[in-house]
């Protein structure tokens, strides 16, 4: 396997999920840039291409919305554009792991789904 396929994982390294999904990626030799989303939130415009490379413009695909906050803020019942705002405002609602792979994405959980953007490259 290539180790120049280009995956992106937004990883937090507290979640076992996350250092699970780095893990097959090393067993399969792939080294991923790592992206610390807590540290590093992405954009608006950043989770909209993450949907969209999961194919769906539905900001819930990629929402912890088990955490407290997401109670807290009263999310359950908003609009995407609402969510989504929320997600870049506060990164810790965001699902994780997410790896990307050129034009798609999965949420790795189980992080065995990181497996597929590779046995589709």
């Amino acid at each position: 396997m290539s180790t120049d396929q280009n995956v992106t994982v937004w990883h937090n390294p507290r979640c076992s999920k996350s250092r699970g999904a780095l893990a097959l990626l090393a067993e399969r030799g792939v080294e991923p840039t790592v992206v610390r989303y807590l540290d590093d939130a992405p954009t608006r415009a950043d989770l909209v291409d993450v949907l969209r490379r999961l194919g769906t413009d539905d900001p819930r695909a990629i929402t912890r919305t088990g955490e407290k906050l997401y109670k807290d803020l009263g999310l359950r019942e908003v609009d995407a554009d609402v969510l989504l705002d929320a997600l870049a405002a506060n990164p810790v609602l965001i699902e994780r792991p997410i790896a990307v792979l050129g034009d798609r994405a999965v949420v790795a959980r189980p992080p065995e789904k990181v497996l597929e953007l590779l046995d589709q490259a």
